[in-house]
């Protein structure tokens, strides 16, 4: 979003290619906290909003379609979507990051109540959600759903957190969320009859853990231990998303990032420095880098 804003404001119409909605990992955060210019934090939707009206304000092209494959084919990128071909010569792979696949316990009726990111129970209220991990995202996505009265359990294989600090404070003051360490999770199944009653260690609102699924509730199944819950969430680490690059591409990486062709931004080359506002920081260095490039060239042929 930040380079396609200063890409058009250098004149250049660039074009954003987004398969989803706008905003990436942004639509999961709770609250943004180091982003410069909002000293109480800020919450990841609000953000979005705010860079998609930026974006609105300059005419900046956006068309939904889905990146199938991006291809290099004599001095061009073929940029192919699920709904059609572009042909261009500058390439931003601003992609992010993709969830690590999942481990083999989840049965197939399951599946669809389970979850990489929190995004898409932004409207669940009063249900309980198991959350696997114990990264920032995992607390983050936890004190998240507790704010429309969801019951959270978060899910520890191990005995360390991994999480910052303040992010683990907050959770343990927050009654609807629980943390257990030494919780290995071995299957995850469904019971359409009737819910699976697990054993609960005492929380400060343990009745609140107590509520019954209107569907069938989803059984977490560690060794010792079942858990309830509607749904679940796995916040087990992410890689980058870089699929759909051709092998040729692949094989030309390096020469094409040389030639100034190929750029990467944000989190799909940041590996553990994934934060918006460096991501944002990259888009815009990568901005400038294109436009002094094409600049340049103009210039040389002209003379």
């Amino acid at each position: 979003m930040t380079t396609a804003i200063q890409l058009t404001r250098y004149g250049l119409a660039p074009l954003l290619l987004e398969r989803r909605e706008l905003g990436g990992l942004l639509w999961n955060a709770n609250l943004v906290e180091n982003y410069p210019g909002f000293p109480n934090g800020v919450r990841g939707e609000k953000l979005i909003g705010l860079m998609k009206r930026q974006m609105e304000r300059i005419g900046v092209i956006v068309k939904r379609e889905a990146v199938t494959n991006v291809d290099w084919q004599e001095d061009l990128f073929i940029v192919k979507t699920n709904h059609t071909t572009h042909n261009t010569q500058y390439v931003i792979v601003a992609t992010g990051t993709k969830s690590k696949p999942l481990p083999n316990i989840i049965s197939p009726e399951a599946r669809e109540r389970v979850f990489t990111e929190v995004w898409p129970l932004a409207d669940v209220t009063g249900k309980q959600v198991v959350i696997i991990g114990t990264g920032d995202a995992a607390f983050d996505y936890g004190l998240n759903l507790s704010k429309n009265r969801n019951f959270v359990t978060i899910l520890n294989r191990g005995e360390t957190v991994k999480c910052l600090a303040l992010l683990f404070e907050r959770a343990a003051r927050e009654p609807r969320i629980r943390y257990m360490a030494g919780k290995t999770v071995q299957q995850i199944t469904i019971n359409e009859e009737k819910p699976v009653e697990g054993i609960r260690p005492k929380v400060r609102q343990a009745s609140a853990f107590d509520i019954q699924s209107e569907q069938g509730i989803l059984r977490v199944v560690c060794e010792a231990e079942t858990f309830e819950a509607d749904h679940v969430v796995f916040a087990i680490g992410r890689v980058a998303n870089r699929d759909f690059l051709s092998e040729e591409v692949r094989r030309r990486e390096q020469e094409l990032v040389e030639a100034g062709r190929l750029y990467f931004a944000g989190d799909v080359k940041n590996e553990l420095f994934r934060q918006v506002a460096i991501a944002a920081g990259d888009g815009l260095r990568t901005a400038m880098q294109i436009y002094s490039r094409i600049t340049n060239e103009n210039f040389s042929e002209n003379r």
